[in-house]
């Protein structure tokens, strides 16, 4: 955690791949600890390879049916179907990188929080951008999956004020 903290999270993250990567990760959290997916996050890299969009938009059921055979990732029919709609989804109206960071102006949102604690856990931001992602047929990206995104690719800097990270 201390690792993904220090050299990842609440990074401005413009890596159509790694954006993708960790819609699907955040979306896999649901309901489980993020510990849990960081655990399991090279095995998704390996299952879902190496996150190409354009692959796993192809997967069909006798992919998803390995996947669900795979103890390395979380095996959950409808999170992995919905990993599949959201790459196909990508490539219907994507890049990521282009639909996500013209919500906040190509530039992180800098919150001020003294404590963890503080931070919300969705905001009237990612209520629109899960409501528009719905729209656009993407799954698994409710308002706190979206806003746990927002923070993991750096649209939203909520680093504490005395967080060594808070700016680097």
């Amino acid at each position: 955690m201390r690792s993904y903290h220090d050299r990842q999270w609440g990074k401005p993250c413009f890596e159509e791949q790694v954006l993708f990567e960790m819609l699907i990760l955040e979306g896999a959290q649901a309901g489980l600890s993020w510990s849990t997916i960081l655990n399991k996050r090279e095995n998704y890299r390996v299952a879902f390879d190496d996150w190409d969009i354009v692959k796993i938009a192809g997967y069909g059921e006798d992919k998803i049916s390995e996947l669900l055979q795979n103890s390395g990732i979380i095996r959950n029919k409808l999170k992995i179907a919905g990993a599949v709609t959201n790459a196909q989804a990508v490539i219907k109206h994507g890049p990521l990188c282009d639909l996500i960071w013209a919500y906040v102006d190509g530039k992180p949102i800098i919150n001020h929080w003294q404590t963890q604690e503080e931070m919300p856990a969705s905001t009237l931001l990612s209520d629109k951008i899960s409501k528009d992602m719905k729209k656009l047929g993407f799954k698994f990206i409710g308002s706190t999956i979206i806003y746990s995104y927002l923070q993991a690719i750096g649209a939203v800097n909520d680093h504490i004020e005395t967080c060594a990270f808070k700016y680097n």
